[in-house]
């Protein structure tokens, strides 16, 4: 079965309302907890509940903050210029049940609240901490979040890190983000992705965002909406944004960075079957409903009206075990560089990883005049070229960048932890029909050898052959 997300955003999106949407979607609330507690983060407590909205009923996720962190996030007298107090009425009714009472995470759930001494995510904040992407590493890499679900909150990072770069004008290291730097928007960042792990997913389709017009406040003052930050993710990651007549932000920084960073296509399959699906509700008071839609679809199997699955078009590999290579559309980016040493050419390695590049790898050429060179290769997510050519340009020497598409076929991949002799390390699985491959991740193998002192060949076997056993592929 190939899993498939797909993000309905008729009414903007944001990072509370992904949040909320993908935990009323079936995500674990309970990863979402352990992950949480483990964060070098105060000031700030996590509550789930039922909302209506239009008659609706969906999931509302809150981060309630302290008084040394709030902000005023679906303040709609602040965000919209004015500077009188203002009353914080929400538009939809909660339907509370008590504080101390434990609900399964289900449709019917739930007020649920999780204390870790906010509303609307958005992005205006005033007395923060102003937290950058080294302060942002630290932070993912010093909690208990797996490194899949790290990469992930890395990459969503990333594309806001590059687009307040461009906006301001300076080097992603050195931006101080305002609004993601806050508390509740590294919670929501956090929450997003331990989620998206967990709904075990093949593929994120996304298609028009709708945002408002007219303007915001923000840190700088009154902007005009889309604000630069969403306008440079929309430019630098090819979304497609619907401006509507609602007067106001719907698409915020966060939200349109999740939805640049996990994208994987732009248009829905020609044929698919719901399995289940999610509403997360907004915070912000507009003329019509704020509340994000997501679908999980299964795109490999359709059933016919008796009933009965057709699995044509999966293949010739269809009835080997029932698995298939994917295919999906990648970006290869090439350039030639002669005249850049090896501390730039490792830093834009690191970057372009970091970044969200599937791989990338130097190759050593001769180029006119005899000069010894590098060709830097990149594989990427179509969405991400714009994002990996700023990279290539601002840190190599290069002034021209080759791309192009190429249809890839590869094997399912799934990222598992096992234990060796009481030790955890991690270990890819890989499936082709009836071929199956096992291949234990460096930095386990580093952390076996360590502990057991043994030789990298030696710790590598270990794992792989406990591995083996351990899922029956032996």
């Amino acid at each position: 079965m190939s899993r498939i997300l797909y993000i309905d955003a008729p009414f903007g999106i944001s990072g509370d309302m992904m949040a909320a949407a993908l935990l009323d979607l079936g995500a674990s609330y309970e990863k979402v907890q352990e992950v949480l507690a483990s964060l070098p983060v105060k000031g700030f407590a996590t509550e789930i509940s039922r909302v209506k909205k239009a008659g609706l009923d969906m999931c509302d996720f809150l981060v309630k903050l302290d008084k040394a962190h709030e902000n005023h996030d679906h303040d709609m007298a602040y965000l919209h210029g004015h500077d009188h107090e203002h009353q914080h009425d929400h538009e939809h009714e909660h339907e509370h049940y008590g504080h101390d009472h434990h609900h399964e995470h289900s449709h019917e759930h739930m007020q649920h609240t999780h204390d870790h001494e906010h509303d609307h995510e958005h992005h205006h904040h005033h007395h923060h901490e102003h937290r950058g992407m080294p302060e942002i590493r630290e932070i993912l890499s010093a909690s208990s979040m797996s490194p899949a679900a790290r990469a992930t909150a890395l990459r969503i990072f990333d594309v806001l890190a590059a687009a307040e770069a461009k906006a301001h004008g300076t080097d992603i290291d050195l931006v101080h983000f305002h609004e993601v730097g806050a508390v509740d928007s590294i919670v929501d960042i956090v929450v997003i992705a331990v989620c998206l792990e967990d709904l075990r997913l093949d593929g994120v389709v996304v298609g028009s965002l709708t945002d408002g017009c007219g303007t915001i406040r923000c840190q700088h003052g009154i902007m005009a909406v889309p604000v630069p930050a969403v306008t440079n993710i929309a430019l630098q990651h090819n979304l497609r944004l619907k401006i509507s007549h609602i007067e106001g932000e719907l698409v915020t920084p966060t939200g349109a960075a999740v939805a640049a960073a996990i994208r994987t296509s732009g248009r829905l399959p020609d044929e698919y079957r719901i399995i289940a699906s999610g509403m997360g509700a907004g915070k912000r008071e507009y003329s019509v409903p704020s509340f994000l839609r997501l679908l999980l679809l299964d795109t490999d199997a359709v059933k016919d009206d008796a009933g009965h699955e057709n699995t044509t078009g999966r293949g010739d590999t269809a009835g080997m075990a029932g698995v298939a290579a994917k295919a999906d559309t990648v970006a290869r980016l090439e350039t030639n560089i002669d005249d850049s040493n090896g501390e730039a050419l490792g830093l834009v390695m690191e970057k372009l990883m970091a970044a969200g590049a599937l791989d990338a790898w130097f190759t050593p050429i001769y180029m006119k005049k005899n000069r010894p060179a590098y060709m830097l290769g990149v594989i990427c997510r179509p969405e991400d070229t714009g994002s990996m050519e700023g990279i290539i340009f601002r840190h190599t020497s290069s002034i021209g960048i080759r791309s192009q598409l190429f249809q890839r076929h590869i094997m399912e991949r799934e990222l598992q932890e096992i234990m060796v002799d009481g030790i955890a390390v991690q270990v890819k699985l890989c499936r082709y029909g009836d071929i199956e491959k096992c291949y234990p991740e460096y930095s386990s193998i580093r952390r076996l050898q360590e502990k057991k002192g043994l030789d990298y060949l030696s710790a590598y076997e270990l794992i792989r052959m406990s591995a083996m056993k351990q899922k029956n592929m032996l």
